[in-house]
């Protein structure tokens, strides 16, 4: 990520920190004083926690509706994404709420790995906690605490039914990476993973609480492919390869998978 950042015209690149946690204190407490004591005026940008991000994730959305009006569908039951800081999370929620009428029973799911979990852990207690550490693999999703217009929605969510919430394992999250890359040929990080790994093992029920109609329509949102690499996904095969051994669709030897779409996708 750094090769790419400078190769895309930044001059410096400071790396300090496991997560985004240690990453934006140093940020805050060290650079950007220093940049003001030089008489400068350095500026912070946000990569989940402002309304401008807010604005820009939930445009997907406007996609998802122009490609299902294409198809000649109704919107889809649920869309799944992925929650560290909330901003992808508050996007969505913010454009299905845009459509309308039309969308207004989507529902959103989001996808935590144990480690980094604010904001389910903050729901559990009732208010938007600050984890002691970030200890899973899902480094993109390491934000020690969720935004507090996320807290809000997902509570209110939560209320209603209109979010659910689901935290899986590391390895759960692993084995999400390896299946996609073999079953698609596409390269995501443990933060997307752990979205793709409810297509395998019955994942998908357990977190919506009910059996998986044919008729259902679900979007899972893919994204975080950048911190990852083929060495890393097949270390993940070797470590997690037999997480689902047994089961119709998650044992390592059954690649590309035994239970696909119609379309062929998982």
């Amino acid at each position: 990520m750094i090769a790419r950042i400078k190769a895309a015209g930044a001059t410096e690149v400071l790396q300090h920190g496991p997560s985004i946690r240690e990453a934006d204190a140093y940020m805050r407490e060290v650079v950007m004083k220093r940049a003001y004591e030089r008489g400068e005026e350095p500026i912070y940008v946000s990569p989940f926690d402002h309304p401008d991000i807010w604005d820009g994730h939930s445009t997907m959305v406007d996609e998802m509706r122009e490609q299902f009006e294409e198809l000649g569908e109704e919107p889809p039951e649920y869309v799944v994404c992925s929650c560290g800081g909330g901003g992808l999370f508050i996007g969505i929620m913010q454009g299905i709420e845009d459509q309308g009428h039309a969308w207004q029973d989507v529902k959103v799911l989001t996808v935590n790995t144990v480690g980094a979990d604010a904001l389910p852990i903050s729901l559990e207690k009732g208010e938007n906690v600050t984890l002691p550490k970030i200890t899973s693999i899902a480094t993109s999703l390491g934000c020690a605490k969720a935004a507090d217009r996320a807290f809000e929605l997902a509570t209110e969510g939560h209320q209603t039914g209109k979010v659910r919430s689901v935290v899986l394992s590391d390895a759960e999250a692993a084995m999400g990476c390896w299946r996609f890359a073999e079953d698609e040929r596409i390269l995501v990080e443990p933060a997307c993973g752990v979205n793709v790994a409810l297509c395998y093992g019955n994942r998908l029920k357990k977190a919506l609480g009910r059996p998986v109609r044919p008729e259902d329509k679900i979007v899972l949102v893919i994204c975080g492919g950048s911190n990852v690499s083929t060495s890393m996904v097949e270390d993940w095969k070797q470590q997690y390869g037999d997480l689902d051994a047994g089961k119709t669709n998650g044992h390592a030897s059954n690649v590309p998978s035994a239970v696909m779409a119609p379309n062929g996708h998982c």
